[in-house]
Formats: structure tokens, sequence, C-alpha cells
């Protein structure tokens, strides 16, 4: 091993910057500009360089806290959810925020509070003892939330969800653009007879089904009343809704394309088609909504769906909490909604002939 590749032997003290400037020959604040950000202009490349690999052999790395001192920050953002850290179904989310930031040398500290609000409340005064940067409020499923305590004490971003007093900038998915997206999915395809299965009364439904409808009657389409089918969101609610408004009809009168809910709804409206007998797509068009991990590209056949952006809502919510810790500037309260893009499988296919 060379003297280049010698490493710190067990128990020796953390190598200076100090250290590295004796090493390169330099000054110690030519060693703070490089590792500082300020070298260009004050260092020649050369110099630079020759600090760079004194600290490479030496495994010197700045000290996050000193400098977070220095810089009064800790370079540290906190991440508090009610349930997405416990389930697969949105990491993509956090995902998106723990790369973004560290993309920008920040860590993220996560918290779950499995819903309860007592523990947000905490979670929320730990992060600001502890001097995070910020804070991103995330949670599992779109909805109006109360803002934990504390939560304006700091530079903070909702993500996945609204706030009740609007008080604070937001990033969401563009559902009712999304619910417009999988009309249009049908419609090109010569669908006209076409119905919604699965939902309830949260923003989610309310949004898709407004979108689903703005495309439809564009179009000159009206839905019948029964062809809107509000059962939940669960495999169950969509094998229930199926067979209500196919089971018994004839085929020149039943929808030739449907639009679920959610993936969940989609597979049980597959269960339902393959009990009545009906293939998908040759006989029965299903869009879906979410493109749920581990579900909608398994079933079969593969679903055609719109993807919820939880990826994206996790990276753009970490940058703008980011660049506002960075300006120093609270970003305006407003709502961010992010486009659901469509994932093309083999579900949806041409209106059946008659």
């Amino acid at each position: 091993m060379s003297a280049g590749e010698e490493r710190q032997p067990a128990g020796a003290a953390r190598p200076t910057s100090r250290d590295v400037a004796r090493l390169a020959g330099v000054s110690h604040t030519a060693v703070s500009f490089v590792f500082n950000g300020r070298a260009e202009g004050n260092l020649s490349p050369a110099t630079q360089e020759r600090i760079r690999q004194a600290a490479t052999q030496l495994g010197y790395r700045p000290d996050p806290v000193a400098r977070g001192l220095r810089r009064r920050r800790t370079a540290v953002i906190g991440l508090v959810t009610d349930e997405i850290a416990s389930s697969p179904f949105a990491g993509r989310l956090l995902r998106g925020a723990m790369e973004t930031a560290w993309a920008d040398d920040h860590l993220v500290l996560t918290v779950d509070s499995g819903g309860d609000p007592a523990k947000e409340d905490a979670a929320v005064a730990e992060l600001l003892d502890r001097r995070v940067d910020g804070i991103i409020y995330a949670a599992m499923s779109l909805r109006r939330v109360r803002v934990p305590e504390g939560l304006h004490r700091t530079h903070s971003v909702l993500a996945n969800c609204l706030p009740e007093d609007d008080s604070l900038p937001a990033v969401i998915p563009a559902e009712r653009a999304g619910g417009r997206t999988a009309a249009r999915l049908l419609l090109d395809q010569g669908h006209r007879r076409i119905a919604h299965i699965g939902g309830s009364d949260d923003i989610a439904s309310v949004e898709r089904l407004r979108g689903f409808r703005d495309t439809l009657r564009a179009e000159g389409i009206t839905v019948p009343r029964p062809w809107v089918v509000r059962t939940g969101g669960e495999i169950s609610s969509g094998y229930e809704g199926a067979l209500r408004i196919l089971d018994s009809v004839p085929a020149d009168r039943r929808p030739t394309g449907i639009f679920a809910y959610n993936d969940r709804v989609a597979a049980g409206i597959l269960h339902a088609a393959t009990r009545l007998g009906l293939t998908v797509p040759a006989d029965l068009s299903i869009v879906g909504y979410d493109d749920q991990e581990h579900m909608a590209a398994h079933l079969a056949p593969p679903l055609t769906t719109v993807a919820l952006p939880h990826r994206a809502m996790g990276e753009a919510a970490a940058r703008l909490l980011l660049d506002a810790i960075e300006t120093g500037r609270t970003p305006p309260a407003t709502v961010r909604r992010l486009a659901c893009e469509v994932v093309s499988r083999e579900s949806v296919g041409p209106v059946p002939t008659p």
C-alpha cells in the first residue's frame, strides 16, 4: 500500500483542514475557500487540485456541524408523514425528497406519526429543537390537513395534502387533469359508452370525476347517472360496482369502457369481467389510476393507468424547501399541481364492433 493510500489507524484523530493545508503547502484560508465554494477567482485550478488531492490522501471531509454553525444551518431537513414511511405504496415520494436533498448536500430526517396529531406536533417540536433547516409535511392520500403546531416557525412545504388554513405552499397531483386524461384514453379508442366506478367524496374522487366529465361533456357525451358508481377504493368496490352495471345487461346497452377510481378498483372490475365472460380489452376497456407498485403491471391483462406523481411530488417539495432555505425567503402559500402521466399497458383497446 502506497503512502497516498495509507489509512488512518483505528482511534486516530480525524484529519483537519489545517492538516490538509500543511500537506498541500497552502494556507488554511485556501483550504477553506475550496471547501466553502469560494475558490473560483481566488485560487488557481492547480492549487485547488493540490488541495483536493491532499484531502483525499488524508481522508479529510469538512465537518458538517462546524460548517452549519458558521452558516447558521444544519444541512438537515425534516420530513413528517402520517403513514407514508410505513407504506410501500407512496415510498417514491420519500425517495424523491431524499435524493433531491442529498444532491443539495442535505440529509432528511423522517418521522412517521401514524396519523396521530399529538405525535405530529411532538415530531415538529423535536425537529425544531434539532435545528433542522426546514420541514416537509407529507400525507399518504390527498386531503386537507391540520397544520401541525410549530410548522410555521420554520420554512415548510406540504406534499400530497393541502393546509386547512391555506397558510403554506403545497405540492399535489393535478387530479382534475388526470381525470380528463383517463377519459381521453377511452375516447381516442372510439368509446362513447363510458362509466366511472369507485371513489367517494374525498378530494381526489371529486376532482378525478370532475375532469372525466369535463372531457366527455366537451364531446357531447353525458354519463348516465347509474354509470357513476361510488363504491369506495378497494378491490371489492370495483367488483361490486362492475357487477351492478354489467351483469345481465345486453352488449349494446352496457358501457364499453370504464374509468376506475384507482388500480385496486380496476382489479375488482377485471375480476367481475372474468366472472361475466367478458374479455379485456376486446369486450371492455379499463383505465386505472395511481400506477400502484406491485399491482398495476401484474394484473391480467396489465393495466393501463394514470400514474400519481409521487416521486415528482417529493422532488418538487424538497426543491421548493431548499430554495427557501438558500434564499431565506418564505415561498408564497400557493398550490403547485403536478401532471399525472399515462402508463400505457394492455387493458385499453378499440371500441368493440357490433
